[in-house]
């Protein structure tokens, strides 16, 4: 289930985000999760399943709603099970944006899970 971030979950934010490799300084962390909590245009969700956030994901947007995936992390041991395929059709089922595209940082992830919900469209 897609949860919005609030300052409530900063620690499980954090913890998540340090996943992503251009974010294991406590520094940057910090500055991620402010920018998250103070500009408009940054949007950050957390997965939850079974009573525990496992993974994250965090979008910029602009003025067309475009949105841009920033971060997108999985806690390892959920890791090959589709987390994060389900994050970002979760996303995309929100309808909030025309269209979202990937960071150089997040692209890898989104494209497999992107073919993997093209392929599952293409099944039905």
């Amino acid at each position: 289930m897609l949860i919005r971030y609030k300052k409530a979950f900063e620690k499980i934010a954090m913890g998540l985000l340090s996943f992503m490799p251009n974010e294991k300084d406590i520094k940057k962390l910090k500055e991620t999760i402010h920018s998250y909590e103070n500009d408009d245009n940054w949007v950050l969700y957390l997965w939850k399943k079974n009573d525990e956030y496992i993974g994250i994901v965090g979008l910029v947007t602009d003025s067309n709603s475009m949105a841009t995936i920033q971060h997108v992390s999985v806690v390892p041991s959920y890791r090959g099970e589709g987390v994060a395929k389900e994050m970002l059709q979760e996303v995309a089922d929100l309808g909030q944006y025309e269209s979202v595209r990937a960071t150089e940082e997040t692209r890898n992830i989104v494209q497999k899970c992107i073919n993997c919900i093209d392929e599952k469209a293409d099944d039905h």
